[in-house]
């Protein structure tokens, strides 16, 4: 007579990280935040929690950086739980130190905007620890202004300079911008033509104009608009609107700075009931009234 085996095979244990490569991404600002410096994914990850919790660890682990975890998007990707059931999970995780809910505002010129960031951690972290990185997170990094680089210049080895050649009579020094604008003037306007001692003469009153930031167009416009019909001294009238419409110093320009990063202030949102506060006023993710007040039964 044979014998029928009617032990049963065994079943495969539910995988812990179920797969969540096709959860849909938040909108930008929002969703799924990993901290730095994650340890690399382990089968025992998760082997202390619940079997719920166990279970919505891994697939909020395996999500995306920015996919949704909230709530209702948790309910509707993983049939097996409800809002509720959902709800609970969450608050488990958080107080177990995997989760933290954010709410920061950042400032960009005259823009504000308010966005809702989860972040999570493969390890689970005290409150001390998510205190101080929530706190660290707040505040904004400024950029460093460059400071400038200076190359070094290889100087040769210097010989011994040979006399240089005594100008010839008719050889004259390159003139002046100043002596140039004066010189021109008469090309501009006849009543003013002045001579080349004229020039040299005027030409440190003009060299001025130039030390004040001003071109020679400027300077030439003027010194010959609004001329009287006959100029009967152009060196007098030249001299004298050199000195009278000298245009006043300006100050130096600011040094450049970097600009500056924008203005944020991030609060924590409690797990529960999403109420803001500061990082250190929660305890396991949690405000005082949802801390004292024990969950119900979830299915």
């Amino acid at each position: 007579m044979a014998v029928v085996n009617l032990s049963r095979a065994p079943r495969t244990p539910a995988s812990p990280r179920p797969l969540a490569c096709s959860g849909p991404n938040a909108r930008p600002g929002y969703g799924k935040r990993t901290v730095p410096e994650q340890r690399p994914p382990h089968v025992d990850d998760f082997a202390l929690l619940p079997e719920r919790e166990r279970h919505i660890a891994g697939y909020i682990d395996a999500l995306p950086e920015g996919g949704v975890m909230d709530i209702k998007a948790l309910a509707k990707v993983l049939p097996l739980y409800g809002q509720m059931a959902v709800s609970s999970a969450l608050r488990a995780l958080s107080v177990a130190g995997h989760l933290r809910r954010v709410r920061e505002r950042s400032v960009e010129g005259e823009q504000v905007r308010w966005t809702t960031r989860t972040y999570w951690s493969r390890a689970a972290h005290d409150n001390e620890w998510w205190t101080t990185f929530l706190t660290t997170e707040a505040v904004p990094v400024p950029k460093p202004v460059p400071e400038p680089v200076t190359v070094p210049v290889s100087v040769p080895q210097q010989r011994t300079a040979e006399p240089e050649p005594e100008p010839q009579p008719d050889e004259e020094r390159r003139p002046s911008r100043a002596f140039m604008a004066l010189a021109r003037l008469g090309r501009r306007d006849a009543r003013l033509a002045l001579s080349a001692a004229d020039c040299a003469e005027l030409e440190p009153l003009a060299a001025e104009w130039f030390e004040r930031g001003v071109g020679a167009e400027y300077l030439t416009s003027a010194l010959t608009s609004g001329l009287p019909d006959s100029v009967g001294s152009p060196f007098g009238l030249v001299r004298r609107r050199l000195r009278d419409k000298l245009p006043p110093r300006l100050p130096a320009p600011a040094p450049r700075t970097a600009p500056e990063a924008p203005v944020r202030r991030m609060l924590a949102e409690c797990t529960e009931c999403r109420t803001p506060g500061r990082p250190e006023a929660f305890h396991d993710g949690l405000c005082r009234p949802c801390r004292e007040s024990e969950p119900g039964p979830a299915t």
